[in-house]
């Protein structure tokens, strides 16, 4: 078996605050694969089912977030989950919004829902970390974390929880490039609008191979020589 955690707070005042990006990726997963009804055991809500012919156990810890660890360590001791088989998706303020991220180990980078996992059941898991971007400052953060998305979020929400969950297949086969590749495509760069970076304008009926590369200086070609054989070589013969 293997263990999906989402985390986020509990309560309808949270539902909808960038902290809980792990709580819907969760209820999108659950959604999409048809897991069984959701109960209450291990201080949380789980749901069981079955992905990519693997069996998944999907946890929403209802401890609150800063004690995730409480309620995943109990669900992980009872069903005898290795760590290497646990993915928690969480969200991240130091990527871009919607990017996704996927890694084994490391630091919490602050996030206090990963610091109590890693304080009740170890680091090597698969940590799913999904941008919600940063505010600029530091005094910033908690209201940023704990306010609601807002509207226009929708435009790159909506494909990127969409997108983790038609792919959760690569998930339990612990495929993480495909994963995070197949994410990517699917939601189109819609990450990177988001955050500011605009892609550049591609001219109609030129690819955008065409319009990376460099222009050829102009340059007067001789009409004979050896000079003017090179110089075709390099430019083209002119007509």
């Amino acid at each position: 078996m293997l263990l999906i955690a989402g985390l986020g707070n509990p309560g309808s005042q949270y539902a909808s605050n960038r902290h809980n990006i792990g709580f819907m990726a969760a209820d999108e997963i659950h959604r999409r694969h048809n897991f069984s009804p959701w109960t209450k055991k291990f201080q949380a809500l789980i749901a069981d089912g079955m992905i990519d012919g693997e069996k998944v156990l999907l946890v929403k810890p209802q401890t609150f977030m800063n004690l995730s660890g409480q309620s995943v360590g109990e669900a992980m001791r009872f069903h005898k989950i290795a760590l290497g088989d646990m993915s928690v998706i969480y969200d991240e303020l130091d990527l871009a919004s919607g990017k996704v991220r996927v890694k084994i180990g490391g630091g919490s980078g602050g996030h206090n829902g990963i610091k109590s996992i890693d304080a009740h059941v170890g680091k090597d898991y698969r940590r799913i970390r999904i941008g919600i971007d940063h505010p600029g400052v530091k005094e910033l953060v908690t209201h940023h974390v704990l306010g609601n998305f807002a509207k226009s979020d929708s435009e790159w929400l909506e494909p990127v929880l969409d997108a983790i969950a038609a792919n959760a297949g690569y998930i339990v086969k612990k495929d993480d490039a495909g994963f995070m590749n197949r994410v990517a495509l699917a939601t189109g760069g819609k990450a990177e609008k988001a955050s500011g970076e605009k892609p550049v304008a591609k001219p109609a009926g030129q690819s955008h191979i065409r319009q990376a590369r460099a222009q050829k200086p102009a340059v007067n070609i001789p009409k004979s020589g050896p000079m003017a054989d090179m110089l075709n070589k390099l430019f083209g013969k002119k007509e």
